[in-house]
């Protein structure tokens, strides 16, 4: 693993589906990094206790504390740890780079080593990442099955909650935090829009929990 450090790196993989989570792990380890795993997000934050690891990989729909509430703590608590989102729930529709997260894929829509790649050049940055700046535009997700809402992140307390999907294309609006009040702004252009009708058209019924198309 070529990281320019003396030791491996330490990942932290946060996922509820326990194949996922086993099959995510080994992956990981074959490209020579040091893993821990957590099946929640409560179980992570007690590993974050005991030591911060140099990448962390989270899925978005877990119970109890979803991946949403975990990364927002992540990103405020530890703003220097490189993050990934992984979902099956959930498409990214716009996502202002390093917000929330620093990269997001779709679970089923990538290859291992797209994933190794990705690790390796966040991995590589980390020393050097920038200060956090305020975003223009908040962060929209889309459920990947027929929901009649969208989940938003607030770009100031980074805490994420869904809002109607009934905005007219091109139109920027305005709603406010439920967590901490301040004015979230997102727009949901055409390509938000092309999202929600693939999502109306395409996206079969949720699996059954266990299995690993979350």
């Amino acid at each position: 693993m070529e990281t320019g450090r003396p030791f491996r790196c330490r990942v932290l993989i946060v996922e509820d589906d326990p194949a996922v989570l086993e099959t995510t792990a080994a992956v990981v380890r074959s490209f020579g990094y040091s893993v821990r795993t957590a099946e929640d997000g409560f179980v992570a934050l007690h590993i974050l206790r005991e030591a911060l690891p140099d990448l962390i990989i989270s899925d978005l729909s877990m119970p109890s504390m979803s991946g949403f509430e975990l990364l927002s703590i992540i990103r405020r608590r530890f703003p220097h740890i490189p993050t990934i989102a992984v979902s099956g729930e959930y498409i990214a529709a716009t996502m202002p780079v390093g917000l929330l997260v620093d990269h997001f894929f779709q679970k089923g829509d990538h290859t291992p080593e797209q994933l190794r790649e990705k690790m390796k050049e966040l991995i590589s940055n980390s020393p050097i990442r920038p200060p956090l700046g305020k975003a223009d535009k908040a962060p929209l997700w889309i459920p990947r099955r027929d929901a009649e809402y969208i989940v938003v992140t607030c770009p100031e307390c980074l805490r994420s909650s869904s809002i109607s999907d009934d905005t007219a294309p091109g139109e920027v609006r305005d709603v406010e935090c439920l967590a901490c009040g301040a004015t979230i702004r997102y727009l949901v252009d055409a390509g938000v829009l092309k999202l929600l009708e693939q999502r109306k058209s395409m996206v079969p019924p949720s699996p059954v929990k266990g299995n690993s198309g979350r």
